[in-house]
Protein backbone atom coordinates (compact mmCIF):
# COMPACT_ATOMS: atom_id res chain seq x y z
CA UNK A 1 0.00 0.00 0.00
CA UNK A 2 0.72 3.66 -0.49
CA UNK A 3 3.22 4.91 2.00
CA UNK A 4 0.40 8.25 2.42
CA UNK A 5 -2.16 6.20 2.68
CA UNK A 6 -0.60 4.13 5.95
CA UNK A 7 0.06 7.65 7.38
CA UNK A 8 -3.16 9.39 6.82
CA UNK A 9 -4.95 6.20 8.10
CA UNK A 10 -2.88 6.34 11.41
CA UNK A 11 -3.48 9.65 11.78
CA UNK A 12 -7.06 9.24 11.12
CA UNK A 13 -7.44 6.32 13.89
CA UNK A 14 -5.34 8.32 16.44
CA UNK A 15 -7.56 11.48 15.97
CA UNK A 16 -11.04 10.08 15.15
CA UNK A 17 -11.69 12.28 12.53
CA UNK A 18 -10.61 12.74 8.90
CA UNK A 19 -11.13 16.67 9.09
CA UNK A 20 -8.56 16.86 12.11
CA UNK A 21 -5.98 14.52 10.86
CA UNK A 22 -5.98 16.13 7.31
CA UNK A 23 -5.29 19.26 9.25
CA UNK A 24 -2.23 17.54 11.07
CA UNK A 25 -0.96 16.21 8.04
CA UNK A 26 -1.63 19.57 6.17
CA UNK A 27 -3.31 18.29 3.54
CA UNK A 28 -7.42 18.70 2.46
CA UNK A 29 -9.94 16.36 4.41
CA UNK A 30 -11.02 15.17 0.83
CA UNK A 31 -7.53 14.09 -0.31
CA UNK A 32 -7.41 11.83 3.08
CA UNK A 33 -10.94 10.70 2.70
CA UNK A 34 -10.58 9.97 -0.97
CA UNK A 35 -7.46 7.68 -0.45
CA UNK A 36 -8.83 5.81 2.44
CA UNK A 37 -12.18 5.09 0.30
CA UNK A 38 -9.90 4.29 -2.26
CA UNK A 39 -8.20 1.12 -0.29
CA UNK A 40 -11.74 0.47 1.54
CA UNK A 41 -12.71 -0.01 -2.47
CA UNK A 42 -9.71 -2.31 -2.87
CA UNK A 43 -10.55 -4.26 0.23
CA UNK A 44 -14.34 -4.80 -0.52
CA UNK A 45 -14.87 -3.63 3.49
CA UNK A 46 -14.82 -0.36 5.13
CA UNK A 47 -11.80 0.71 7.79
CA UNK A 48 -13.96 3.09 9.64
CA UNK A 49 -17.43 3.01 10.73
CA UNK A 50 -18.22 7.28 9.97
CA UNK A 51 -20.66 8.92 12.66
CA UNK A 52 -21.94 12.37 12.69
CA UNK A 53 -18.98 12.90 16.01
CA UNK A 54 -16.31 11.42 13.34
CA UNK A 55 -15.23 8.08 12.17
CA UNK A 56 -14.46 4.86 14.51
CA UNK A 57 -12.45 1.54 13.30
CA UNK A 58 -14.03 -1.56 12.21
CA UNK A 59 -12.43 -4.94 13.04
CA UNK A 60 -11.11 -4.84 9.59
CA UNK A 61 -10.02 -1.77 10.26
CA UNK A 62 -8.20 -2.50 13.94
CA UNK A 63 -6.46 -5.63 12.09
CA UNK A 64 -4.68 -3.08 9.07
CA UNK A 65 -3.90 -0.47 11.79
CA UNK A 66 -1.75 -3.23 13.51
CA UNK A 67 -0.10 -3.76 9.67
CA UNK A 68 0.25 -0.08 9.32
CA UNK A 69 1.60 0.92 12.61
CA UNK A 70 4.11 -1.57 11.98
CA UNK A 71 5.35 -1.02 8.65
CA UNK A 72 5.73 2.79 9.73
CA UNK A 73 7.62 2.13 12.70
CA UNK A 74 10.10 -0.66 10.90
CA UNK A 75 10.69 2.17 7.84
CA UNK A 76 11.44 5.23 10.44
CA UNK A 77 13.65 2.11 11.99
CA UNK A 78 15.51 1.90 8.78
CA UNK A 79 16.01 5.73 7.99
CA UNK A 80 17.92 5.29 11.03
CA UNK A 81 19.90 3.22 10.90
CA UNK A 82 20.64 4.53 7.15
CA UNK A 83 21.93 7.90 8.60
CA UNK A 84 23.50 6.28 11.58
CA UNK A 85 25.64 4.09 8.53
CA UNK A 86 25.77 7.67 6.81
CA UNK A 87 26.93 9.15 9.80
CA UNK A 88 29.38 6.74 11.48
CA UNK A 89 32.84 7.77 11.43
CA UNK A 90 34.41 6.50 14.66
CA UNK A 91 33.92 3.91 17.28
CA UNK A 92 34.69 0.97 19.21
CA UNK A 93 33.78 -2.90 18.84
CA UNK A 94 34.38 -5.65 21.99
CA UNK A 95 34.64 -9.00 20.65
CA UNK A 96 34.98 -11.68 22.27
CA UNK A 97 35.38 -15.61 20.63
CA UNK A 98 36.71 -19.10 21.67
CA UNK A 99 40.41 -20.05 20.60
CA UNK A 100 39.99 -21.53 17.15
CA UNK A 101 37.76 -18.81 15.87
CA UNK A 102 40.79 -16.35 16.71
CA UNK A 103 43.38 -17.81 14.38
CA UNK A 104 40.63 -19.02 11.84
CA UNK A 105 37.89 -16.11 10.42
CA UNK A 106 38.06 -13.71 12.56
CA UNK A 107 41.38 -11.67 11.31
CA UNK A 108 39.95 -11.84 7.86
CA UNK A 109 36.40 -10.38 9.45
CA UNK A 110 38.41 -7.60 10.89
CA UNK A 111 39.76 -6.49 7.59
CA UNK A 112 36.78 -6.55 5.35
CA UNK A 113 35.08 -5.03 8.07
CA UNK A 114 37.89 -2.28 8.18
CA UNK A 115 37.26 -1.50 4.67
CA UNK A 116 33.82 -0.43 4.98
CA UNK A 117 34.29 1.15 8.64
CA UNK A 118 38.31 2.33 8.98
CA UNK A 119 37.64 4.24 11.81
CA UNK A 120 36.16 2.20 14.05
CA UNK A 121 38.86 0.40 16.99
CA UNK A 122 38.63 -3.30 18.06
CA UNK A 123 39.13 -4.92 21.61
CA UNK A 124 39.30 -8.77 21.23
CA UNK A 125 39.30 -11.18 23.42
CA UNK A 126 39.55 -14.84 23.77
CA UNK A 127 37.74 -16.97 26.53
CA UNK A 128 35.71 -20.30 27.43
CA UNK A 129 32.33 -20.75 25.84
CA UNK A 130 30.31 -20.20 29.12
CA UNK A 131 32.25 -16.99 30.07
CA UNK A 132 31.39 -15.80 26.36
CA UNK A 133 27.64 -16.36 27.03
CA UNK A 134 27.73 -14.78 30.39
CA UNK A 135 29.75 -11.70 28.85
CA UNK A 136 27.23 -10.68 26.29
CA UNK A 137 24.48 -11.52 28.57
CA UNK A 138 26.04 -8.84 30.40
CA UNK A 139 26.36 -6.52 27.77
CA UNK A 140 29.88 -6.62 28.14
CA UNK A 141 31.00 -7.83 24.73
CA UNK A 142 28.72 -6.13 21.66
CA UNK A 143 29.68 -9.49 19.00
CA UNK A 144 31.29 -13.04 20.06
CA UNK A 145 31.60 -16.05 18.34
CA UNK A 146 31.20 -19.51 20.09
CA UNK A 147 30.00 -22.74 20.37
CA UNK A 148 26.24 -22.38 20.57
CA UNK A 149 25.49 -23.92 23.66
CA UNK A 150 22.80 -23.74 26.78
CA UNK A 151 21.74 -20.08 25.48
CA UNK A 152 21.24 -17.69 27.44
CA UNK A 153 17.76 -16.20 27.30
CA UNK A 154 19.08 -12.43 26.96
CA UNK A 155 21.73 -13.42 24.21
CA UNK A 156 20.29 -13.57 20.32
CA UNK A 157 21.70 -15.40 17.64
CA UNK A 158 22.38 -13.71 14.67
CA UNK A 159 23.60 -16.53 12.72
CA UNK A 160 24.95 -20.28 12.97
CA UNK A 161 27.12 -22.93 11.30
CA UNK A 162 27.60 -26.69 11.78
CA UNK A 163 31.09 -27.08 12.91
CA UNK A 164 31.71 -30.64 14.60
CA UNK A 165 35.15 -31.87 16.46
CA UNK A 166 37.39 -34.02 14.69
CA UNK A 167 40.83 -35.30 14.56
CA UNK A 168 43.68 -32.89 14.11
CA UNK A 169 46.68 -35.50 12.31
CA UNK A 170 49.27 -34.70 9.89
CA UNK A 171 48.67 -36.35 6.44
CA UNK A 172 51.46 -39.17 6.88
CA UNK A 173 48.77 -40.19 10.03
CA UNK A 174 47.41 -43.76 8.98
CA UNK A 175 44.19 -42.53 9.53
CA UNK A 176 44.58 -39.77 7.09
CA UNK A 177 42.08 -39.99 4.62
CA UNK A 178 40.03 -41.82 6.48
CA UNK A 179 35.72 -40.07 5.71
CA UNK A 180 35.61 -40.15 9.76
CA UNK A 181 36.34 -42.08 12.63
CA UNK A 182 35.15 -42.74 16.06
CA UNK A 183 37.09 -42.39 19.62
CA UNK A 184 37.90 -46.24 19.90
CA UNK A 185 39.70 -45.36 16.45
CA UNK A 186 42.30 -43.47 18.06
CA UNK A 187 42.04 -44.74 21.62
CA UNK A 188 45.97 -46.11 21.34
CA UNK A 189 47.35 -42.09 20.50
CA UNK A 190 48.87 -39.76 22.01
CA UNK A 191 46.90 -36.78 22.07
CA UNK A 192 47.34 -32.88 22.07
CA UNK A 193 44.96 -31.61 24.50
CA UNK A 194 43.39 -27.89 25.21
CA UNK A 195 42.91 -27.06 28.92
CA UNK A 196 40.72 -24.26 30.28
CA UNK A 197 42.59 -21.43 30.97
CA UNK A 198 41.16 -21.03 34.45
CA UNK A 199 42.31 -24.15 35.38
CA UNK A 200 39.06 -26.59 34.91
CA UNK A 201 38.19 -29.25 32.58
CA UNK A 202 37.70 -27.77 28.66
CA UNK A 203 35.03 -27.88 26.16
CA UNK A 204 35.82 -30.92 24.72
CA UNK A 205 36.12 -32.59 27.99
CA UNK A 206 32.46 -31.41 29.33
CA UNK A 207 31.34 -33.13 26.25
CA UNK A 208 32.92 -36.85 26.48
CA UNK A 209 32.93 -36.81 30.01
CA UNK A 210 33.17 -40.59 30.12
CA UNK A 211 35.88 -40.90 27.11
CA UNK A 212 37.98 -38.41 27.99
CA UNK A 213 39.76 -39.05 30.99
CA UNK A 214 41.27 -42.31 29.38
CA UNK A 215 42.88 -40.27 26.89
CA UNK A 216 46.33 -40.84 26.65
CA UNK A 217 47.47 -37.24 26.41
CA UNK A 218 51.25 -35.82 25.73
CA UNK A 219 50.56 -32.27 25.65
CA UNK A 220 47.92 -29.98 27.67
CA UNK A 221 47.88 -26.42 26.74
CA UNK A 222 45.08 -23.34 27.09
CA UNK A 223 46.82 -21.82 23.82
CA UNK A 224 46.10 -23.39 20.33
CA UNK A 225 48.94 -22.12 18.86
CA UNK A 226 50.71 -24.00 20.88
CA UNK A 227 48.55 -27.19 20.21
CA UNK A 228 49.12 -26.83 16.97
CA UNK A 229 53.05 -26.44 16.96
CA UNK A 230 52.30 -30.15 18.50
CA UNK A 231 50.55 -31.47 16.46
CA UNK A 232 52.43 -30.22 13.49
CA UNK A 233 55.54 -31.60 15.16
CA UNK A 234 54.64 -35.14 15.54
CA UNK A 235 53.54 -35.13 18.99
CA UNK A 236 50.31 -36.20 19.20
CA UNK A 237 47.09 -36.13 17.47
CA UNK A 238 44.41 -33.21 18.32
CA UNK A 239 40.71 -33.34 18.84
CA UNK A 240 39.46 -29.81 17.69
CA UNK A 241 36.72 -27.98 15.02
CA UNK A 242 38.19 -27.34 11.73
CA UNK A 243 38.34 -23.66 11.97
CA UNK A 244 41.44 -22.80 14.08
CA UNK A 245 43.53 -24.76 11.94
CA UNK A 246 42.14 -23.45 7.85
CA UNK A 247 45.45 -22.44 6.67
CA UNK A 248 46.65 -25.63 7.85
CA UNK A 249 44.74 -27.82 6.29
CA UNK A 250 44.24 -25.80 2.81
CA UNK A 251 48.37 -26.00 2.92
CA UNK A 252 48.36 -29.68 3.50
CA UNK A 253 50.39 -29.87 6.48
CA UNK A 254 47.49 -30.84 8.84
CA UNK A 255 44.16 -33.22 7.92
CA UNK A 256 40.96 -32.56 9.60
CA UNK A 257 39.11 -36.57 10.30
CA UNK A 258 35.32 -35.60 11.36
CA UNK A 259 34.76 -37.60 14.58
CA UNK A 260 30.96 -39.78 15.00
CA UNK A 261 30.93 -39.59 18.64
CA UNK A 262 27.61 -38.04 19.91
CA UNK A 263 28.32 -34.79 21.67
CA UNK A 264 30.95 -34.11 19.14
CA UNK A 265 29.31 -34.73 16.00
CA UNK A 266 26.98 -31.88 16.34
CA UNK A 267 28.24 -28.65 17.63
CA UNK A 268 27.81 -25.24 16.50
CA UNK A 269 29.96 -21.97 15.99
CA UNK A 270 27.46 -18.84 16.10
CA UNK A 271 27.54 -15.45 16.19
CA UNK A 272 26.20 -13.65 19.15
CA UNK A 273 24.96 -10.42 20.31
CA UNK A 274 22.67 -9.18 23.78
CA UNK A 275 19.19 -9.31 23.35
CA UNK A 276 18.36 -6.53 24.94
CA UNK A 277 21.12 -3.86 22.84
CA UNK A 278 19.88 -4.38 19.19
CA UNK A 279 21.57 -4.13 16.53
CA UNK A 280 22.58 -1.35 14.19
CA UNK A 281 24.51 -0.72 11.51
CA UNK A 282 28.04 -1.39 12.56
CA UNK A 283 26.99 -4.12 14.73
CA UNK A 284 24.77 -5.52 11.57
CA UNK A 285 27.46 -5.23 9.36
CA UNK A 286 30.39 -6.82 11.53
CA UNK A 287 27.94 -9.93 11.98
CA UNK A 288 27.06 -10.41 8.24
CA UNK A 289 30.84 -10.40 7.12
CA UNK A 290 31.57 -13.26 9.92
CA UNK A 291 28.03 -14.68 8.58
CA UNK A 292 29.62 -14.93 5.13
CA UNK A 293 32.52 -16.40 5.89
CA UNK A 294 31.25 -18.84 7.78
CA UNK A 295 28.58 -19.71 5.45
CA UNK A 296 31.66 -20.16 2.60
CA UNK A 297 33.45 -23.00 5.06
CA UNK A 298 33.10 -26.22 4.54
CA UNK A 299 33.84 -27.40 8.09
CA UNK A 300 32.48 -30.92 8.21
CA UNK A 301 34.91 -32.69 6.29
Amino acid sequence: MHSNFLKYFDEVARQGSIRKAASILNVSSTTVNRKILDVESQLGTPLFDRTPEGVALTSVGTILLEHCRKTLYDFERAKIMMDDLRDMRTGHLQLSTIDSVAYGILPDALRQFSRKFPDISFSVTTAQPDVIMQSVAAGEIDVAISFLMDLHPDVRVVNEKSAPFGIIIRPDHPLAGRPNVRLVDVAGNRFVRTTDARGGNSYLDHRVANVANKLKTHVYSNNLFVAKEMILAGHGVGIYTKIGFLDEIRAGKLCFVPLLEDGLSDIRVATLVSASSGLGPVKHHICKVIGDLLTDLRLDS
